[in-house]
């Protein structure tokens, strides 16, 4: 039988702010916080199924899949590459961007890929029941801005 190496399921993940400079986020199944975008897809061999062309084409896809937002994606954020278990042997790599929200006043809506929306602080972030990681790529987000603003503004 030949050798099939092990495979790591990598999910793209936005910082993406509304009007308010409020962070959306999205409860999943477990109850848990998390940053709206997914898996890339790797296309099917028939073609009815696309190949994304780049992990940052993939989160924005994503992104308007469970929201309703455009958005076009920028920085990979300091801290925002990590390895997470979900549950017990199943370890996914995370790699987090920072999004401009190309319409910031329209209202996010909600997929049936998750049970609640939220938009939240930087201030409220820390409080909620969610992986650290996601927590880190929010509060680097909310620095880059207020030390960068127009570099943010920019993408």
């Amino acid at each position: 039988m030949p050798y099939t190496p092990p495979l790591w399921p990598v999910s793209v993940k936005g910082v993406t702010l509304d009007a308010h400079d409020r962070v959306l986020l999205l409860r999943n199944e477990r109850s848990e916080w998390e940053l709206p975008g997914g898996r890339l897809e790797i296309g099917s061999p028939d073609g009815t199924q696309v190949a994304d062309e780049t992990p940052e084409a993939a989160l924005e896809r994503e992104i308007a899949e469970e929201t309703g937002w455009t958005v076009t994606t920028g920085p990979l954020l300091d801290g925002g590459t990590w390895i997470y278990e979900p549950i017990p042997a199943r370890r996914v790599l995370i790699v987090t961007y920072g999004c401009r929200n190309l319409a910031p006043d329209r209202e996010p809506v909600i997929s049936h890929e998750h049970k609640q929306l939220g938009l939240f602080t930087a201030e409220e972030v820390p409080a909620l029941h969610m992986p650290d990681g996601y927590k880190r790529s929010v509060a680097a987000w909310f620095r880059l801005r207020e030390s960068r603003p127009s570099d943010c503004e920019r993408i």
